[in-house]
């Protein structure tokens, strides 16, 4: 039996995270489906024919998945289920909000935050604060999955050849509704989906300092702004800046981390990221240990004189 990847989209396009997730449902060797569920989303399901690897696109387009809200999403992957073996979420907010339903309507163990594909009912996930893997193997006759994106590369948008399949869409179920939400307007990438992240610690001592010292250097760089949960929680940057295991898990090809002592909660939210850069002047600290660069220096001195050689 073929998976199915539940598609992640602002109705015209794809975000990121599905062509990790596809990805990852390649390595199961069998046909992978694309779900792409909401309304008047034709951009987004034919953006998902041409993504390398699928070989059906399911179309559910329905004034109910708008908002792709979790109980009409979830109803609608529970309508088409059945065809499948196995049903992959991307491990973000919103694949975690509909995974648990669909896998609790099945009666199914769900398995988060898979890593690695072995076979067709057993995969890798981190555990500890990735500190261990666990091998988990499901008997389930559909296997819910959340797929940490950041461990499997995107597929290519371009070359594929998918079918587009309409199915029918499901009715408002009535258990909650849209009301509104507040979209903050990036300057910069988004930390997620960065290339380059400069993040900071509670080292830097203010928010202002923040902004004064870390800024210029992203913006050399073209980089997201990171912290670590110490520097969130002191107030020196948003909540949705922080990397971590209780924040956003990131792997882009350039990490900086400045000031962050490199707790094992903050390293196992970027310690997959591609080359890692440390300033701190504590010899001791543990970011060390993983990163490739290391610099014992006053981040107050070193990065400004990075940002003015850059």
């Amino acid at each position: 039996m073929a998976v199915l990847v539940i598609a992640e989209h602002d109705n015209a396009t794809l975000k990121p995270a599905t062509l990790n997730t596809i990805t990852a449902a390649s390595h199961f060797g069998v046909a992978v489906d694309v779900l792409v569920a909401g309304h008047q989303a034709g951009g987004a399901a034919r953006a998902a024919t041409q993504v390398s690897g699928v070989a059906r696109v399911l179309h559910a387009d329905g004034p109910a998945l708008a908002d792709q809200l979790a109980e009409n999403m979830a109803a609608q992957v529970l309508a088409v289920a059945a065809e499948y073996s196995s049903i992959l979420f991307a491990a973000t907010a919103r694949g975690k909000n509909v995974a648990p339903r669909v896998a609790g309507k099945l009666d199914v163990a769900q398995v988060s935050d898979v890593t690695r594909v072995v076979s067709v009912n057993t995969f890798e996930r981190p555990v500890y604060a990735g500190n261990a893997i666990a091998t988990v193997q499901s008997t389930d006759a559909i296997k819910v999955l959340t797929v940490r994106t950041t461990a499997f590369d995107a597929a290519a948008t371009e070359g594929g050849d998918a079918k587009l399949t309409l199915v029918p869409s499901v009715i408002d179920g009535g258990n909650s509704a849209f009301v509104g939400s507040e979209i903050a307007k990036l300057d910069r990438p988004e930390l997620t989906a960065a290339h380059i992240v400069v993040s900071g610690g509670r080292a830097l001592g203010s928010s202002d300092k923040f902004n004064e010292v870390l800024t210029p250097l992203a913006d050399k760089l073209g980089a997201a702004l990171g912290a670590s949960r110490a520097a969130v929680d002191a107030g020196y940057a948003p909540n949705d800046w922080q990397v971590g295991q209780t924040g956003k898990i990131v792997a882009p090809q350039l990490y900086l981390a400045c000031g962050i002592s490199g707790a094992i909660q903050h390293l196992a939210g970027m310690k997959d990221s591609k080359v890692i850069v440390a300033i701190n002047k504590d010899p001791e600290a543990p970011i060390f240990s993983v990163a490739d660069y290391g610099l014992e220096a006053d981040l107050f001195v070193a990065v400004p004189e990075l940002v003015a050689a850059l």
